[in-house]
């Protein structure tokens, strides 16, 4: 099966809000295979003419656009057939494609962990050069970063009822998660609360640290295929965003709260486990505290990110 494809364009873009009222751009199969492309960075962060860096003219075409700014700029929503409130999306995250030979760190006064702490006048702009065979980016001052691109915005709809979200927090319905897990053969799964899911994606990162302290980590242009996958309602339990790799299980909490956002992935853990092992909550608990670890995942989204890891290998009886 061939894969369908997404381009960004000002018709299949939209910036930083999930809402169950904005209309598909795409409606698929579940199964179906798709290319969608995103672009990060809006006009004052691309780099100046004369850099050896390239904006690409699509790119150009959507900041030209007249369309309303909130947040990130995301494509979508893409509709799955068949999905309603209930049920559960599969996002197999196939491929990641480096879509641009730039990114961009910015630090702001108003914004990061350390709010305020540091001597920012403004706002404090790298663009930094990527070399996209090589997969690496060089910074300013010489460093050199391996590059493992991931999305950091992919989530759903809300529920009608919860009206027009921004993307800047993170969601039960995924959204700005910002989890440097979620690379190429990773899965995500999200509870489903709006008719067809409406899947957007966007806000590219080349590279990422846990905490993302400084509220952006190498923000870039970046093409992801995905293929949808559908579990109808109690075919897979899943009531909150989660994960998984080739050799480990994630979960996830969020909270304006670190504490709260850990006691949230710890509780979907302890189920996760119980559920998979067939042992009480009581002893899955005991193994979180020997086996598990947990992480923040990114610290200045207003709902900070805590995400547990455990290893697939471990749950097997001996």
């Amino acid at each position: 099966m061939s894969d369908l494809f997404l381009p960004a364009t000002p018709s299949t873009v939209h910036w930083g809000r999930f809402w169950s009222d904005l209309p598909p751009v795409m409606e698929v199969d579940p199964g179906a295979r798709v290319r969608i492309e995103t672009f990060s960075g809006r006009e004052m962060h691309l780099p100046k003419a004369g850099s050896g860096r390239t904006v690409s003219a699509a790119h150009r075409a959507v900041l030209d656009a007249d369309l309303p700014r909130v947040a990130h700029l995301l494509t979508g929503p893409v509709a799955v057939r068949g999905a309603m409130p209930g049920d559960v999306l599969e996002i197999a995250i196939e491929k990641i494609d480096l879509g641009a030979d730039w990114g961009y760190n910015a630090l702001r006064p108003s914004a990061g962990t350390l709010m305020g702490e540091l001597p920012v006048s403004a706002m404090n702009l790298d663009v930094i050069p990527i070399d996209r065979a090589a997969k690496t980016a060089r910074l300013p001052w010489g460093a050199v970063l391996p590059l493992s691109p991931f999305f950091g915005v992919m989530g759903l709809a809300p529920a009608p009822e919860w009206g027009e979200l921004t993307s800047v927090q993170p969601r039960v319905f995924g959204g700005n998660i910002d989890l440097k897990l979620l690379t190429e053969g990773a899965k995500l799964f999200l509870p489903v609360q709006a008719e067809g899911g409406l899947f957007s994606c966007g806000d590219g990162h080349g590279c990422q640290g846990d905490g993302e302290v400084c509220i952006t980590a190498l923000e870039t242009s970046l093409t992801g295929t995905f293929t949808f996958g559908l579990h109808k309602k109690g075919a897979l339990q899943v009531d909150y965003p989660m994960a998984e790799t080739a050799d480990e299980f994630i979960t996830m909490g969020f909270h304006e709260s670190l504490d709260q956002a850990l006691k949230i992935a710890l509780r979907q853990m302890i189920a996760l486990i119980s559920r998979h092992c067939g042992i009480t909550p009581g002893e899955a608990y005991q193994f979180c505290s020997m086996a598990v670890d947990f992480a923040v995942t990114q610290s200045v989204n207003g709902e900070k990110g805590i995400h547990g890891r455990v290893k697939k290998s471990l749950l097997q009886r001996g």
